[in-house]
C-alpha cells in the first residue's frame, strides 16, 4: 500500500502544484520555517494521516509530521490531531492536497462507523462497494475499514460477482458453472425468487437481493436460509439499514460509504511566531 500511496500523492500534486506554486514562493522567503497543526472542526473517525505525512515528505523531507491520533481514532470538535514543522514553503504547498486525503478519507471512516453503530447488535456485517473515485479506491475502502467496514472485492480480480448483465449473457445456470472454475467463492445477484431458486440450485456461494423491497428481502432470506451467505444491496440508507440487518442479512453492501460521502471539515493552521 505505500507505494500505492506514493504514486496516489506525486499524481495529485503535480495536479495541484504545476509548474510552481506561485502565490507561496513569491511571498514566502526560501529558508522560513514554521509550524502548523492539523485540528478536527467537528467530530469524526480520523482517516489519512499517513497519506498526509506522504504529501509534505515528498515537498521536503526534512518537515516533521506528528500524529496525535491515530487512524481509526475518534477525534472531538477542536482537537489537534497531528502538528507539521519544517520549511514554511512546504507546508503552504501541501496544505491543501493533504487536506483533501485527510477530509475524505474521514467522511468515510465517521460514515462507516455511524452506519455501523446503527446495525451494532445485529448479525450483519456492513460491506463497501466498487463505486469509489477512480485511482482512490485503495484509499476510500482503507477508510472504510479505519470506520469498522468490511471491504467487498477491490476489483474485478479478486471475488466473482456475477450481476444481471452477466446473467443476460450466460444464464444463471451457467453463469455460476463456467465462474466455478475459478476457484473462487461464487455470488450472484438476482431480483426475483425465481433467480434465487436457480441460483440455490445452481450451487452460488452468496447471493445478493439487489434492490428488493424489505418484505421481498424478508422472504428471500427465509427462502435462503443457510443455503448460502445473504447479501443485500441497492437502496440502503440511514433509515433501513436496521431493518434489512434484523430481517437477517449476512452482508449489507453500501455504495454510499465512498460514492457520495461527505468530507468532515478539518484545518491547517499556522502557529504564531
Amino acid at each position: 500500500m505505500k507505494e500505492q500511496i506514493s504514486r496516489i500523492v506525486k499524481l495529485a500534486l503535480e495536479e495541484d502544484i504545476g509548474s510552481g506554486d506561485i502565490t507561496t514562493n513569491a511571498t514566502v522567503p526560501e529558508g522560513h520555517v514554521s509550524t502548523a497543526v492539523v485540528r478536527a472542526k467537528e467530530e469524526c473517525v480520523v482517516c489519512g494521516l499517513n497519506v498526509a505525512e506522504e504529501v509534505f515528505r515528498q515537498l521536503d523531507g526534512d518537515v516533521k509530521f506528528t500524529k496525535l491520533r491515530k487512524d481509526g481514532e475518534t477525534a472531538g470538535k477542536g482537537e489537534a490531531i497531528a502538528e507539521i514543522s519544517g520549511r514554511t514553503r512546504a507546508i503552504l504547498t501541501g496544505e491543501r492536497t493533504a487536506l483533501n486525503f485527510l477530509q475524505r478519507m474521514s467522511g468515510i471512516a465517521t460514515k462507516t462507523k455511524n452506519m455501523l453503530h446503527l446495525i451494532e447488535g445485529t448479525n450483519a456485517k456492513l460491506l463497501d462497494t466498487r463505486k469509489t473515485t477512480p485511482g482512490l479506491r485503495v484509499l476510500e475502502k482503507y477508510a472504510v475499514v479505519c470506520g469498522g467496514g468490511t471491504n467487498h472485492r477491490m476489483g474485478l480480480y479478486d471475488q466473482v460477482l456475477i450481476k444481471d448483465n452477466h446473467i443476460s449473457v450466460a444464464g444463471i445456470r451457467r453463469a455460476v458453472e463456467l465462474t466455478r472454475k475459478t476457484g473462487k467463492r461464487v455470488e450472484i445477484e438476482v431480483k426475483t425468487s425465481d433467480q434465487i431458486s436457480e441460483a440455490l440450485e445452481a450451487g452460488a456461494d452468496i447471493i445478493m437481493l439487489d434492490n428488493m423491497p424489505l418484505d421481498d428481502i424478508k422472504k428471500s432470506i427465509k427462502m435462503i436460509g443457510s443455503k448460502a451467505i445473504v447479501e443485500v444491496s441497492g437502496g440502503v440508507s440511514e433509515k433501513t439499514i436496521r431493518d434489512i440487518a434484523e430481517a437477517g442479512a449476512d452482508w449489507i453492501s453500501v455504495g454510499a460509504l465512498t460514492h457520495s460521502v461527505r468530507s468532515v471539515d478539518i484545518s491547517i493552521d499556522m502557529k504564531a511566531s
